[in-house]
């Protein structure tokens, strides 16, 4: 079904689908993506065959300001790899069954919607030859008849299990072919090529401070010069760090590669000599990392002095022209709209294993840091400003990222600056 040759009756069987995905399990609590959804949506069947414009999206969609210049930022580009993302994540697994399908090709701001072809069974016809004998030969009980029917029903039979074997192998062939599409693209696989081809999976380190207090009554951090370690909550964590090991295990099954998941206070040294890590959270929850060679251009910091006092910051250790010292997010006491978040390829305790650092300021902007990494169009920008030759493998890097964030979901993503280890 082409967009350009809809009829009305078509249209209907779109906006429906449309609404279908907006209120899946999928595109919950993704409000940008789904409003852009809707959008793309609009536009494709108000005006068929002309793709949206990358500025009309920044502008009418994300409320960006007139002067959005969309070579300076990427922040489009990357929600549109992340709606092709939940697009692929939706119709693998809740939309198994859904007839039509929607999807944002790549490079496009074009939103398609086809028929989804279903498997149909064949039919295989029974040769003349063996048609049953007619009634009256069957009624006289010969034993010649009665031989003559069961072996004809035993052709009829293995024919039909032929057929069934014949069904089965093509549906197999077809997930295979399904599988075979869904695998990671060239730059996601380039990227976590080091944690995706060894034999081991790789070791997910999510951060979950050491909280006191109760949910029911309120939590906060621990104050070591006050409060007992007896009352330390350490099984909590950020919601942007539960997205984020969701969206980590994404990619790796696109990849074919298992991870194995654990909990900071868990954490052991020689889990650090042993496996290969991602850390998702910065230092200051993710305790483990203080333990561990970190980050040595973008450095998480407490700050001691006025105005920001006690803020969680990052320090540019080597600023560059027009770069400030030191990167806030907002306010604490306003609602947050701007974070940052590093993304750092690091040398671990064992210079044979690699350590991947995925960390904002808040749980927002690792969410961020993390999404960052899991989208085709994101990965390839930044695999461009390292300039990694084809084939060769990543070396050690810090990535500073600027998060624009709306109602606590991270809508806009900006590579700041790139540091390679030298």
């Amino acid at each position: 079904m082409s967009v350009t040759s809809l009829q009305p009756a078509d249209k209907e069987r779109c906006l429906t689908q449309i609404e279908r995905l907006i209120h899946s399990h999928t595109f919950r609590k993704a409000e940008a993506l789904c409003k852009l959804l809707r959008y793309l949506a609009n536009h494709a069947l108000a005006q068929p065959g002309v793709p949206s414009k990358e500025y009309e999206i920044a502008t009418e969609v994300f409320g960006r300001p007139p002067d959005f210049d969309p070579q300076a930022d990427s922040a489009i580009r990357v929600q549109a790899g992340r709606l092709r993302l939940k697009l692929h994540d939706y119709y693998t697994h809740e939309g198994l069954s859904d007839t039509v399908v929607v999807e944002v090709p790549n490079g496009s701001y074009a939103l398609n919607f086809h028929d989804r072809e279903m498997p149909q069974p064949a039919l295989v016809p029974v040769p003349a030859s063996f048609q049953l004998p007619v009634e009256p030969r069957i009624r006289e009980k010969s034993p010649r008849a009665w031989i003559i029917a069961v072996s004809i029903l035993s052709l009829v039979l293995a024919a039909a299990l032929a057929t069934v074997a014949t069904l089965s192998l093509a549906l197999n062939s077809a997930r295979t072919a399904k599988r075979s599409e869904s695998t990671a693209s060239g730059p996601l696989r380039a990227f976590w090529s080091q944690f995706a081809s060894g034999p081991e999976a790789p070791w997910v380190i999510f951060s979950n401070a050491a909280f006191v207090g109760r949910p029911e009554t309120g939590m906060r951090y621990l104050d070591p010069a006050h409060d007992s370690r007896d009352l330390i909550l350490d099984h909590y964590t950020g919601v942007g760090e539960v997205l984020a090991v969701h969206a980590l295990d994404h990619v790796f099954n696109q990849l074919n590669h298992p991870i194995l998941v654990k909990r900071g206070s868990l954490f052991s040294l020689d889990d650090a000599r042993n496996n290969d890590l991602i850390f998702v959270g910065s230092p200051a929850e993710n305790l483990t990392l203080l333990d561990l060679p970190g980050s040595q251009e973008f450095i998480f910091k407490r700050i001691e002095s006025s105005p920001h006092k006690g803020d969680l910051a990052i320090v540019n250790v080597h600023p560059e022209a027009g770069q400030p010292a030191i990167f806030y997010p907002s306010d604490p006491s306003q609602p947050l709209v701007e974070d940052y978040a590093i993304v750092a390829l690091v040398h671990g305790l064992n210079p044979a294993r690699h350590v991947m650092i995925l960390a904002g300021t808040t749980t927002i902007g690792t969410q961020a840091a993390v999404e960052y990494v899991c989208a085709r169009d994101s990965v390839e920008e930044l695999l461009r400003r390292l300039a990694l030759p084809a084939g060769a493998e990543l070396k050690p890097f810090e990535a500073l990222l600027r998060v624009k964030v709306t109602r606590g979901v991270p809508v806009g993503i900006q590579l700041v600056a790139v540091r390679t280890g030298k």
